[in-house]
């Protein structure tokens, strides 16, 4: 399918003549639902093959975490960000600024703990943290779907399906079924990057939106919908295109504000984040890190893993400003890549803030679905692998968040 910006079709659909039976050789069902059920057909191996590796990612997890002695449910439920979530959603958030480093739960964003609220009090006698968790296993399988739709648009369904594989498999992918954000986010991301390759203003706008009530790179998604939406009116003027820029930055516009008010200053979310020490450097603290990771004699092998990953985002940044691909991909992932790199913050969960930027991976599966099949699987099973031993050393070896 081309890439274009037209908005979907409103053609009147062809009227089948009396003189024949409905039966014979009548167009398909139209519809919301019917368009729905065809495009899960459509992605449903993507789906499959995405869960078949995340299964096998938890199995290893779960075999190693029982070897230790450790115990599975807290770890993917209750842990590091998980308990912050879940104690934003049963008691709310801050009423001050306040001084502890690393104490102002204002630095996280409201949509999951909402949703995670909405669940407790649905299914009050699950036991804590299931709400989120089961969110984030949910938005992890409509985000496969967005990732293989994007994918699929664009270089056919052998690389959506393969995009959504890779995706997947990434080092840190077991964090996309723990109570964390990034599952909820990429879903977001994903359909609303579709949206904006096949012309749907209003949607990648308002998914945008949701988004920057999401994570802090929400920002990202509505600069890639805005400044793309924005080019289009260049061509022809339309309402559409506007509102879906209009919309695209309120959700984070609106909890930065609520913040400020909240604390009763202008630059009260800066300042929480100043808190957790995270704040625009140019990327002088990234090279600092990644310099002492090259003179350590012993470096830790999760460091070592995240600046793997962030030494080959850029590589496939490159990659994918060759390939020309379509503009608000490449703006997304420009941009979070560019906060990614350039913050101050903690360096050993950059891997997971980069785990929404799935553009990144297009030059990677374009070039795969070239390869015999025989070859495709072995290679895409060994990536299965090892992203389930990364992820077990993530939880079990590495004495750290993720």
């Amino acid at each position: 399918m081309p890439y274009g910006f037209s908005e979907p079709s409103t053609a009147a659909p062809t009227r089948v003549p009396a003189s024949r039976s409905p039966h014979d050789g009548a167009p398909p069902p139209r519809g919301p639902v019917a368009h729905l059920g065809r495009a899960l057909r459509r992605a449903a191996p993507a789906l499959a093959a995405y869960t078949a590796v995340r299964a096998l990612g938890l199995l290893v997890f779960t075999l190693w975490a029982h070897r230790d002695g450790r115990g599975v449910r807290h770890l993917l439920m209750e842990s590091w960000d998980c308990d912050w979530y879940l104690r934003i959603a049963s008691d709310g958030y801050a009423h001050e600024l306040g001084t502890r480093i690393d104490g102002n739960n204002l630095a996280f964003f409201p949509l999951y703990p909402s949703l995670i609220r909405a669940g407790d009090a649905l299914l009050p006698w699950l036991p804590r943290g299931a709400a989120g968790l089961s969110v984030s296993v949910a938005a992890s399988l409509v985000a496969a779907w967005g990732i293989f739709a994007v994918g699929d648009r664009l270089y056919g369904r052998r690389a959506g399906t393969v995009l959504a594989v890779l995706w997947g498999s990434l080092p840190v992918a077991l964090v996309q079924w723990m109570g964390y954000t990034e599952s909820l986010f990429t879903a977001l991301c994903a359909w609303s990057l579709y949206a904006v390759l096949s012309g749907r203003w209003l949607w990648a706008g308002s998914l945008a939106a949701l988004a920057g009530l999401t994570r802090p790179t929400g920002v990202a998604l509505a600069a890639a919908v805005s400044v793309t939406a924005l080019l289009a009116l260049r061509r022809s003027f339309a309402v559409r295109p506007l509102l879906g820029a209009f919309l695209a930055p309120l959700g984070w516009l609106s909890y930065v504000g609520w913040v400020g008010l909240r604390l009763g200053r202008w630059d009260g979310y800066f300042a929480v984040q100043k808190l957790w020490r995270n704040e625009w450097d140019g990327g002088v603290e990234t090279l600092r890190r990644m310099r002492d990771l090259f003179l350590a004699e012993r470096p830790a092998l999760f460091v070592a893993m995240v600046t793997a990953v962030l030494l080959g985002s850029v590589v496939l940044f490159v990659l994918s400003a060759g390939d020309r691909q379509p503009l608000p991909l490449l703006v997304f992932s420009g941009l979070l890549l560019l906060i990614v790199l350039g913050s101050s913050g903690v360096y050993f969960p950059r891997a997971r803030f980069l785990l929404p930027g799935f553009p990144l991976l297009l030059p990677v599966a374009v070039a795969l679905t070239r390869a015999r099949t025989h070859v495709l699987v072995t290679l895409l099973t060994a990536a299965g692998l090892t992203s389930a031993v990364f992820g077990g050393h993530m939880l079990l070896g590495w004495h750290g968040p993720p």
